[in-house]
């Protein structure tokens, strides 16, 4: 296993694995303690990624006498929360699904209180002097086939609708006026986006809430949650309220295997550019970047210069196993960098630095949840289905709306009227069959992107069609 701290040199190869170039560049972080035996709280968390640290953060600002205490496998950011592509954006997985349920007005709404989201992360960055290297440049995304265009013309239209005004949509000129991706033919951009780095999030968020007075215990696996208790192997946490905030690795709590299924995403990160390679990208305005494949990717410029670039590599571990350490099958990483180059041709030759990969929560109908469980002080938030650095944020600040309605400290609020509280889903088919159906349904999809970029046809593929009906994506 590569070390965390170290990153290959492009000529041996790229340091693969390591939990993630995030990591690499910042340093893990010093170990906290484990628990030591049974204890009691007032509230407590399972999971320390950023749904169980913002949850935490919101709980205690609001209520200070709050006893919180936060559970972490590994350590803080072990999960998506350390491995993501640093995407801050006011996307929310199920929203379409949502309007269907609910009603477009409802879903509105839910649209509004994503794009305030990315506001409220940055000026808590702000104030709490979290340098995470944020860079409010939107979000970009392209087309450079016939078929993604059409693609892109209707996410622009169906984003309009939902009232983002300020979006615009622009032709291959403009787009090769922001960066000069090979081909594009097209691009749709949001303001409502911005890059950082999720490690130095990750970490500046751990340390407000350990100042608040947050007790944040690591190497501390959660093996149980049940009414009142969160069972680990040291002892046993007895609280009020006990709130899963597990993402891609609910999978590892008793009785949750088939709940949300941890799908694997993937990523690369390059030497750092020259400002010549720059300057024939362009670029200048470091927006997140996006395509319209089916298998679509996720890129950002990095605040030292690199590209880090990600998408579906090998999508899904048999029986719902979870990445251990990050590492990356060596196809995946050709793929990745293949696809590097397809972007941007000058680069062929940059040298990839480090490669990683983690998982990411996928319900079964795709649609992203909060609740409160009144009955059993159970919680839960997450299926983010990879848009998880701004959509946890929402689902914390949920959390705490739902606790303090539950306690008798508040009543409802705009946040517990959001359509996705609350929403159930059926758990996924047993294996062989969950197995079989990812991994072929992502065949499907790569197929369907090959097939339109040497066709070139202005219409999607069926093929994509049929396996979004059968995922239940729309």
């Amino acid at each position: 296993m590569s070390s965390a701290n170290s990153i290959g040199n492009g000529a041996a190869g790229p340091a693969n694995g390591g939990i993630s170039f995030w990591y690499a560049d910042d340093g893990l972080p010093a170990p906290r303690e484990p628990l030591t035996g049974d204890a009691t709280a007032d509230v407590v968390i399972v999971g320390g990624g950023y749904t169980g640290l913002w949850t935490a953060y919101y709980l205690k600002k609001a209520a200070p006498f709050l006893r919180i205490t936060v559970l972490e496998q590994k350590f803080c950011g072990y999960g998506a929360s350390g491995r993501n592509g640093g995407w801050l954006y006011n996307g929310i997985a199920g929203r379409d699904r949502y309007a269907a349920l609910h009603g477009h007005d409802a879903a509105v709404r839910l649209q509004q209180a994503m794009n305030a989201t990315v506001t409220e992360v940055i000026d808590v960055a702000r104030a709490e002097s979290i340098d995470a290297d944020i860079h409010q440049g939107g979000v970009l995304e392209v087309a450079y086939t016939p078929a993604q265009l059409t693609r892109l013309k209707a996410l622009h239209a169906t984003e309009l609708s939902y009232g983002e005004k300020d979006r615009t949509l622009h032709g291959a000129r403009e787009t090769t006026d922001r960066i000069r991706v090979a081909g594009a033919v097209g691009s749709t951009w949001t303001p409502h986006g911005a890059r950082l780095h999720p490690v130095k999030l990750l970490k500046g968020l751990a340390r407000t809430v350990e100042s608040l007075g947050v007790t944040l215990h690591e190497s501390t696996p959660v093996t149980e949650v049940r009414p009142k208790h969160a069972v680990t192997p040291y002892g046993t946490v007895r609280a009020p309220y006990v709130l899963r905030c597990t993402e891609g690795f609910t999978a590892s709590l008793k009785g949750s295997r088939r709940t949300w299924l941890p799908m694997n995403s993937s990523m690369i990160a390059t030497a750092p550019l020259t400002p010549a390679q720059w300057d024939s990208i362009g670029w200048e305005g470091r927006e997140t970047l996006g395509d319209m494949a089916h298998a679509y990717l996720y890129a950002q410029r990095t605040a030292d210069g690199r590209i880090a670039l990600g998408g579906r590599g090998h999508p899904y571990r048999y029986a719902s196993r979870t990445d251990t350490d990050g590492r990356t099958r060596p196809a995946t990483v050709a793929s990745l960098t293949h696809l590097l180059t397809a972007l941007f041709p000058q680069l062929t030759g940059v040298p990839v630095t480090h490669t990683w990969s983690g998982v990411l929560g996928v319900p079964r109908d795709w649609c992203a949840t909060v609740a409160l469980d009144r009955s059993t002080g159970l919680g839960w938030a997450g299926g983010y289905v990879g848009s998880g650095v701004a959509t946890s944020n929402l689902a914390a600040r949920t959390l705490r709306d739902l606790v303090q309605q539950d306690s008798g400290q508040s009543g409802p609020t705009d946040l517990t009227a959001l359509p996705w509280v609350g929403h159930k889903v059926r758990k996924w088919e047993p294996e062989p069959f969950r197995w079989l159906g990812v991994h072929g349904l992502y065949a499907t999809y790569r197929t369907a992107d090959h097939r339109e970029q040497t066709t070139h046809t202005a219409t999607s593929s069926r093929l994509a069609h049929l396996a979004d009906r059968v995922t239940g994506r729309h």
